[in-house]
């Protein structure tokens, strides 16, 4: 083999690992732009604060949200950002009655009503209910709001407070759908 061959192998072998290495680090920042796009417009992570969601999430739990195509429903965990909100900090709460629902909260015998049904909540951290808030019952959830409750419902600024009221879904970020952290309790929420 002559020395113009070697040579000439030499740059072919070293030009294919440099396309090699151009089409690694051109496949890494496609996923990362691809990564960065759904965490920016469809879904997001947010950090739970404070113990209005006890027991279903605790202070630092981080959960992922989807932030598109999600309409709220019965029993969603969603996160609002609305101006009057605790501190203008996100809240975690969970959907208790949508548009055009009636509800009504006993405090005396500890229920939760919706359209004339007593909610079966086995996911609230005390079954007694200390306080109703300051609403009439019955209540009918006006168009495009929702009422919302946290799990520990005797330590939870929520709809029942005139402070937050009922919440326009426009401020509503979206629903919780995955715990990420801690490790040791990974997995979906509900």
């Amino acid at each position: 083999m002559s020395e113009n061959n070697i040579d000439r192998t030499e740059e072919t072998q070293s030009g294919g690992v440099m396309v090699e290495v151009y089409e690694w680090l051109e496949a890494i920042a496609f996923a990362l732009a691809i990564v960065v796009i759904l965490f920016t417009f469809v879904f997001r992570v947010v950090s739970v604060s404070g113990p209005s969601m006890q027991p279903t999430l605790y202070t630092q739990d981080r959960i992922v949200l989807n932030s598109i195509f999600f309409t709220p429903q019965n029993g969603d965990i969603v996160v609002i950002t609305q101006p009057n909100s605790h501190d203008n900090e996100p809240l975690i709460k969970r959907v208790v009655a949508v548009e055009g629902q009636t509800i009504a909260i006993d405090a005396e015998n500890d229920t939760v009503t919706v359209d004339g049904v007593v909610l079966n909540e086995k996911y609230i951290l005390e079954q007694d209910i200390q306080r109703a808030g300051e609403w009439e019952y019955p209540l009918t959830v006006p168009k495009g709001k929702v009422f919302v409750m946290g799990d520990n419902r005797n330590d939870s600024f929520d709809s029942r407070d005139p402070g937050l009221g009922m919440v326009e879904e426009k401020y509503i970020m979206g629903k919780a759908i995955f715990r990420i952290y801690p490790f040791e309790r990974v997995g979906g929420v509900s």
